[in-house]
């Protein structure tokens, strides 16, 4: 089986990674998106599908506006593939592009769909406080993540994971789950499901709000949006910009989803300092002074000596 993979960010690189290990499948080209500009010294720098792309000495495309690149489309026909494979690429891909593959243009998106549509399923269903999520491998069609599903792999979410832990989980089981759709894909043995749009809901793209912490929130509301938009939440403290990277809501209710390294904390919370929020209390498990390095909770407790009824924005800190 043939295959043009498009693909940008790290939690592609499983699935890519996957297909090269696979000896029924030949992976002719990548597209991806261009190098952008990061770090210090503003580099341009390669996305991770791109890395992995050169190290197999792959042909890789990274047009601007793929639906507009004359060049590029002419090359993808030549590849003349039967599946083009899509992992969080990064544009949307016209009709004239679904149709060129042989056999399929097939997706994997990481949420059970039709739930968490869109840029940002993975951060939305943690900032959401779900109790679980997965993978959907679905066939494209010119809408946002509204083709018929193939297959579904499920995935737990625990208390403490973030959007990179479970993107982590989700990137492995994804990998596998889309090797097992095109083989069945291949043979004929999978039934595409039509979705059904009154069950859908949306992932909207993150924006720079969604990083700020309200302290009118529950405590568990604030901790699903450390979690979810990690590691990038901040406050505010004495003046300056704070990013809490990790959190501990409080209370009997999590204790016990807590993992056993972490159990300690059911003894000890009434010794940490601790934020009041709107509605309970939370700990500061890791913190990030601008300008500074990560620090745990309890250090930087100690080193900016805090105190009771110091605030973080509107809240104050308790005993």
């Amino acid at each position: 089986m043939k295959i043009v993979f498009f693909g940008t960010p790290e939690f592609a690189v499983a699935t890519l990674s996957s297909l090269l290990s696979h000896p029924e499948f030949e992976v002719v080209g990548v597209v991806t998106q261009p190098d952008k500009r990061r770090g210090r010294g503003n580099k341009l720098m390669p996305s991770p599908v791109k890395d992995v792309a050169l190290n197999h000495s792959l042909p890789v495309l990274q047009p601007r506006r793929i639906k507009k690149d004359a060049e590029t489309l002419a090359k993808l026909r030549e590849a003349e593939a039967d599946v083009f494979v899509v992992v969080a690429y990064g544009q949307i891909l016209s009709q004239e592009i679904l149709d060129i593959p042989s056999l399929a243009c097939v997706n994997v998106h990481g949420s059970i769909l039709p739930k968490y549509r869109g840029a940002a399923p993975i951060q939305r269903c943690l900032f959401n406080g779900e109790k679980a999520t997965g993978i959907t491998t679905m066939l494209m069609d010119a809408g946002m993540d509204t083709g018929a599903m193939l297959l579904k792999a499920f995935a737990g979410i625990t208390l403490l994971d973030n959007a990179d832990s479970l993107g982590d989980r989700l990137a492995e089981l994804g990998a596998d789950l889309l090797v097992e759709t095109l083989i069945k894909l291949r043979d004929g043995e999978v039934e595409p499901v039509v979705q059904h749009d009154d069950e859908a809901t949306y992932a909207p793209m993150i924006k720079a709000a969604d990083f700020v912490l309200d302290w009118s929130k529950s405590a568990i509301a604030l901790h699903n949006q450390v979690r979810g938009f990690f590691p990038d939440c901040t406050t505010t403290f004495r003046g300056n910009s704070l990013k809490v990277i990790a959190t501990v809501p409080v209370g009997p209710e999590y204790w016990l989803q807590l993992p056993p390294e972490l159990r300690v904390l059911e003894r000890e919370w009434p010794l940490l300092d601790r934020v009041q929020t709107g509605d309970g209390l939370l700990l500061l498990r890791e913190v990030q002074l601008a300008g500074k390095k990560v620090q745990s909770g309890v250090d930087f407790a100690n080193g900016t000596r805090l105190a009771a009824g110091e605030v973080f924005g509107r809240v104050e800190v308790t005993d």
